[in-house]
């Protein structure tokens, strides 16, 4: 049952996230924004919608139940959700599920940017790691996390070239990391 109900709490936010894009999307469009990587957009989602499938039959074709060590998996996973939220705010109108450019734009540099160039996928990197491991749905936890590496390095590279080409983006993340935090790099 908690299982179920926390799934489904996930599914929702997700769909609540693709609201939140789609409108946004609409906003960058308008000011002249472009999709970079349409093509491999679709291999985002399937890799996220596979998860969630994936996570559901191990579940319960394994009878798994939860971790002796949930409630630490779980505080990291929330930890990653204020992360999320963070990001998503600190974005505003420009963040988006997908790579969408808006040229002559200033990089935000605000909330967890400030520290880290690319704090969601940090985020979906802890999640899609960390969610399986409260429910011992360790190959779910191995196969999407090799999945979303994958699926993410080559989209951080589109979207770092893109960024680097009409906007601000060398300069101000010159010297920061892509997922650890560091606001002055060697």
């Amino acid at each position: 049952m908690f299982f179920s109900c926390f799934i489904a709490l996930i599914i929702l936010q997700r769909i609540v996230e693709l609201g939140i894009a789609k409108k946004n999307e609409k906003w960058m469009k308008a000011r002249g924004g472009y999709e970079v990587g349409k093509e491999h957009y679709k291999y985002i989602v399937l890799v996220h919608i596979l998860f969630f499938v994936t996570l559901i039959i191990e579940v319960f074709l394994f009878e798994k139940q939860l971790s002796p060590l949930w409630v630490i998996f779980l505080f990291i996973f929330s930890i990653a959700q204020v992360i999320r939220v963070w990001s998503i705010m600190s974005l505003g109108r420009f963040w988006n599920t997908k790579i969408i450019v808006v040229p002559n734009t200033n990089i935000i540099e605000k909330g967890p940017y400030k520290w880290v160039r690319h704090p969601n996928y940090l985020v979906v990197l802890i999640e899609l790691l960390v969610l399986p491991l409260i429910f011992d749905a360790f190959w779910t936890a191995i196969i999407f996390t090799i999945l979303n590496i994958v699926v993410l390095k080559h989209r951080i590279q589109l979207e770092e070239q893109e960024l680097m080409k009409g906007t601000n983006y060398g300069i101000i993340f010159q010297n920061r990391y892509r997922f650890v935090p560091s606001r002055n790099r060697p």
